[in-house]
């Protein structure tokens, strides 16, 4: 049996129209004028012979059947809505999920990202950080950037930069009343430090044959914490080289002196292993791998 539906775009134009109680939020809504959808909703009313509102001066009124008319169909426009919705949503490109070491994230990727967007505006990075090394915490995650020696279970791993450490300070530091000037020297300061890395500052000490004392060590919930204090004049850090470039060009950091540790360490941009191709992620893992070539 053949259908019996009004003209659609004026039931358009009434259920708009009804549920705001007003032409003209109904017309900015459909991005109309507001005698367009008076218009429309008299060709509903001349379609089905009866009169659909009251127009009482300024005021919008709902007849009786007008009432009756809007609430059996609100319900089939709330359907169409939901489901149509949900269609585009699963037909929308999602953005791809990056899992990344807070501080790796921090100083050396965030602040790369608008160029990446100018080179891929099509990709939309979804960026989430852990303190510690990054792992793959949702099968949803299409790359993690994490710290280590190159060997992770059932991933991919591609090296992005080594791990150089050295003391790192605030300028002032090396013209205050206590001197800096030999690799002894940093026992008389507060060494700082992350929970997370207590190994950095025993390996460099052994590294330099400096005796620490354990009760100058001051620690923090994370690697940046540990850099600002050093920059505000805290004490020294024990710093990943590569990742504060930025800081030691522009002097908010300084090398007090040559003595820096090269660790058979290093972060690594890490792929489920057999993962299907995705051409997102491949111009994304490029590019970092590129944009660490460059600032080598």
């Amino acid at each position: 049996m053949r259908r019996l539906l009004p003209p659609l775009n004026p039931l358009r134009m009434f259920e708009a129209a009804a549920r705001h109680v007003s032409f003209t939020r109904a017309a900015e809504e459909l991005g109309v004028t507001q005698a367009a959808v008076s218009r429309q909703v008299a060709v509903l009313e001349s379609w089905m012979k009866v009169q659909l509102f009251e127009r009482r001066h300024s005021q919008l009124v709902l007849t009786e059947a007008g009432e009756r008319y809007f609430a059996s169909i609100r319900g089939a426009f709330d359907v169409l809505d939901d489901t149509t919705r949900g269609f585009r949503r699963d037909r929308a490109p999602r953005p791809l999920k990056v899992r990344a070491c807070a501080t790796f994230a921090r100083y050396w990727l965030i602040p790369r990202l608008p160029a990446f967007r100018r080179a891929h505006p099509d990709i939309e990075i979804s960026l989430t950080t852990s303190i510690g090394s990054a792992i793959f915490s949702s099968p949803d995650i299409d790359a993690a950037i994490s710290f280590g020696s190159g060997h992770w279970e059932r991933r991919t791993a591609s090296r992005i930069f080594g791990d150089s450490l050295a003391p790192l300070c605030n300028p002032r530091r090396l013209t205050s009343d206590r001197s800096l000037c030999t690799v002894e020297d940093v026992r008389h300061f507060a060494a700082l430090q992350s929970r997370h890395r207590t190994s950095d500052w025993s390996d460099w000490s052994a590294f330099a044959g400096v005796r620490m004392d354990r009760r100058r060590f001051v620690a923090f919930e994370s690697s940046s914490l540990a850099y600002q204090a050093a920059q505000d004049g805290a004490g020294i850090a024990m710093g990943q080289l590569r990742l504060l470039e930025g800081e030691l060009a522009a002097g908010d950091l300084v090398l007090p002196f040559d003595c820096i540790l090269e660790r058979p360490l290093g972060y690594y941009l890490l792929e489920v292993e057999g993962a299907r191709p995705d051409p997102r992620r491949s111009a994304f893992v490029n590019w970092v791998l590129d944009e660490s070539a460059a600032a080598r």
